[in-house]
């Protein structure tokens, strides 16, 4: 039928057609009284309502303030915000996809069903990003760490720790910190000065800025840790980013279960501090989580790349009665074992040993894919990658709420199979409809290729068996 000729029909139709006023938009006018039963109100995120019920199954508010109380006054003062509802927004902030706090404030109070999630009555405002900052520096780190712990508890009593093999491996965060905020360490110049004072030391009397940068562009640009510094961010280091950039930034460590993909350790290092150092200390934070949710469990294997492999490393999981599985690098010659501690060497041959089974192999596969795995959820899609707080204790605090909201994730998608709220949306949105289009598509290209190919000659070489005969 006729466009025009189904419109004439409708109009003839009551209440289908006829004239209609254009509606126009109002000026504001606020009501001086409001019915609660007119205001907006949410039916719930289905994520965060599963949420909810992880925490609340596991008393996940009693247990902060009973840990909160004794930084607290207990009767002057008004009261605080609640600290069951200062973590639910920290794991806002990673299932959003962002670690600023102001993002954070404004995230939840902008979105009725993470008002919701939090506790919020509907003429409640939600905590500004200044208050999330006084309760971090009023709470401790071990606060932080015992959030961490009662994710980990939650994850034991869905049936999901395991710990006996563990993969540990480290990556940077961008600090919050500029490139021409470093002084030098010995003098306190900045960048501009110093490459002034290397320009009289040239031979060129009172350089303007463009002496500096011309003398800048042709001189070969290297910086140290142990020259410079970040006068904003004394704790960051400089660092060479995965991208190839050259920026101020923290060393994040991670030891992840092989079997459940859950965090035992989330560390926060200067970018410095070397990978030969930070595993055992990594490792000793993974057991004690183990050991604070269940005394039986604990590390029997970890696996690790090549950049961990040293004696004093072996030796050190060897005495805590872990197995190793770290790849060798490359050496020029033949180890000598003489001035070292008598437990080097054993400790080396186990190593090569056991990287040179059959189960090596596999277990490598897994880290490379676990623990990247953890670093593109809590870096990329959980806005982790740059650091908006300053000084190792603070990052670290972060942190650790950062990878406890990544194991939450882990632990709801055990239960309802999504550990996003964007996978969700992804599940019971337009996914499915999209799917079923591009499915559609491909197997009608597939029909048109068949159907050109029956039509269409077939080439052929000449004095091939299928080639015309003369």
């Amino acid at each position: 039928m006729d466009t025009r000729k189904c419109y004439d029909i409708l109009t003839l139709l009551p209440g289908m057609g006829g004239s209609m006023a254009l509606g126009r938009r109002k000026g504001k006018q606020g009501s001086l009284w409001v019915a609660g039963k007119d205001l907006p109100r949410s039916a719930g995120h289905p994520f965060y309502t599963a949420l909810e019920r992880v925490l609340v199954a596991g008393d996940f508010d009693r247990f902060v303030e009973d840990l909160c109380a004794e930084h607290y006054a207990e009767r002057q003062g008004r009261p605080s915000i609640p600290p069951g509802r200062y973590f639910r927004m920290l794991f806002v902030g990673y299932f959003e996809g962002m670690t600023s706090q102001r993002g954070i404030a404004w995230r939840c109070q902008d979105s009725l069903s993470i008002r919701d999630f939090l506790g919020l009555g509907p003429t409640e405002r939600s905590p500004d990003h200044s208050s999330m900052t006084v309760i971090r520096q009023r709470l401790p780190f071990e606060i932080f760490e015992a959030v961490f712990r009662f994710v980990l508890e939650c994850a034991q009593e869905q049936g999901l720790l395991k710990g006996k093999t563990v993969a540990v491996d480290a990556t940077f965060l961008e600090a919050n910190a500029a490139m021409k905020s470093i002084v030098r360490r010995d003098t306190g110049e900045s960048w501009g000065e110093y490459i002034k004072r290397l320009a009289e030391e040239e031979g060129v009397e009172n350089p303007s800025d463009d002496d500096a940068r011309r003398l800048d562009r042709k001189r070969k640009k290297t910086v140290s840790n142990e020259e410079w510094e970040s006068k904003t961010d004394p704790d960051s280091r400089i660092a060479k980013m995965k991208d190839g950039r050259t920026r101020l930034a923290y060393k994040a460590e991670h030891a992840v279960d092989l079997d459940t993909d859950l965090v035992l350790a989330a560390s926060i290092y200067r970018a410095d501090h070397s990978d030969y150092d930070s595993a055992a200390v990594t490792l000793d934070d993974a057991n004690e989580h183990l050991a604070a949710v269940d005394e039986d469990l604990a590390i029997e294997e970890a696996v690790l790349d090549k950049g961990y492999h040293k004696a004093e490393t072996l030796v050190e999981c060897e005495q805590r009665g872990i197995r190793t599985y770290i790849p060798e690098r490359k050496a020029s010659g033949r180890r000598k074992w003489k001035d070292k501690p008598a437990a080097s060497e054993p400790a080396f041959r186990a190593n090569r040993r056991r990287i040179r089974g059959p189960r090596n192999a596999g277990l490598q596969r897994r880290r490379s894919e676990f623990v990247e795995r953890t670093f593109a959820h809590s870096c990329e899609s959980g806005g982790g990658r740059r650091s908006h707080l300053r000084g190792v204790y603070d990052v670290g605090k972060r942190w650790l709420v950062h990878l406890a909201a990544r194991n939450l994730g882990v632990i709801l998608r055990s239960v309802t199979g999504v550990g996003t709220p964007r996978a969700l949306q992804a599940q019971h949105g337009d996914a499915p409809l999209l799917r079923a289009v591009i499915d559609a598509l491909a197997q009608a290209h597939s029909w048109t290729t068949a159907i050109f190919a029956s039509l269409l000659p077939i080439p052929t070489r000449p004095g091939s068996a299928l080639s015309p005969q003369c």
